[in-house]
């Protein structure tokens, strides 16, 4: 489409849009609509210049769609939709989010949307890769898309949040506050190739952190499907990479796309505002 109030710059082939020419604070509603579209479009939008305040953020993100639940991980105390992302320089654990994923696929309805808000980023690193799930899915053979057609794979946040989890089994990972329980043992499914309700196209839907098996099978028998999937639908032509600024933001669509927040910036801190917007169940 043509806009005619925002400026997009594309950042890759497949995925990904950095968006200049706009006030977030002070938000027409023809801009937001060009948004919204750019972010149909593109699926991860990149502002480069966005100094929101927690209540800013948090306004903006209810312009997109009411708030998504945040399970598992202490939200702010006085923003209880804000999880604060953060990696202090001292620490040497975990990345949070470091592995590709989709938010929160565990739940019935996990979120549509992800906003990411910088307050401290390291001088180098502490980047963000996006896949394309909608790019995933077309460049699968004939074979595999009508073998997958119809099937559904079970997810769980028994691996990381479980009564087994890495966050039960040390809960010194990360400083972030972390509640596992046996509420992250459950398992539910959805479809491994959902239909996106807005677009109306297909992606693939089975991430390696909260998929856990396909229904109907095995986890061994499961692993050389998902293991593919999982290789194929990150490989470089299908993703795009947001190098943080000071006070960056990010938006994505959890419903086509997944990421991964590259480790490499040990010494250093990391702090970003995170919220979600409530999705649908997928189909």
């Amino acid at each position: 489409m043509a806009y005619e109030t925002i400026e997009v710059r594309p950042m890759a082939g497949a995925l990904g849009a950095e968006i200049a020419g706009v006030d977030l604070t002070n938000l027409g509603n023809q801009a937001f609509s060009e948004i919204h579209q750019a972010l149909l479009d593109h699926q991860v939008l990149y502002f480069g210049d966005a100094p929101l305040d927690d209540d800013q953020l948090e306004a903006f993100t209810l312009r997109f769609g009411p708030f998504g639940d945040t399970p598992f991980v202490a939200c702010m105390p006085d923003h209880p939709n804000i999880i604060e992302v953060r990696k202090d320089a001292d620490e040497s654990g975990i990345n949070f989010g470091g592995r590709w994923h989709s938010d929160f696929s565990f739940q019935e309805t996990p979120p549509s949307l992800t906003l990411l808000n910088a307050r401290t980023v390291p001088e180098a690193g502490g980047d963000t890769l996006y896949a394309d799930m909608y790019s995933a899915y077309d460049a699968l053979s004939d074979g595999m898309k009508t073998m997958l057609e119809g099937r559904r794979a079970v997810h769980s946040a028994r691996r990381s949040y479980g009564t087994g989890g890495r966050f039960t089994a040390n809960p010194n990972l990360t400083r972030m506050t972390v509640h596992p329980s046996k509420e992250g043992d459950a398992e539910l499914s959805h479809p491994i190739v959902r239909t996106h309700p807005e677009t109306g196209r297909k992606a693939l839907y089975v991430n390696a952190v909260y998929t856990v098996r396909l229904e109907g099978m095995t986890d061994a028998e499961s692993a050389p499907i998902l293991d593919y999937l999982y290789a194929h639908s990150t490989r470089p032509e299908f993703t795009c990479r947001v190098r943080w600024g000071e006070h960056g933001l990010a938006i994505w669509d959890n419903r086509c796309t997944q990421h991964y927040a590259v480790n490499d910036y040990h010494g250093q801190a990391r702090l970003m505002h995170r919220t979600t917007c409530a999705g649908t169940k997928p189909v």
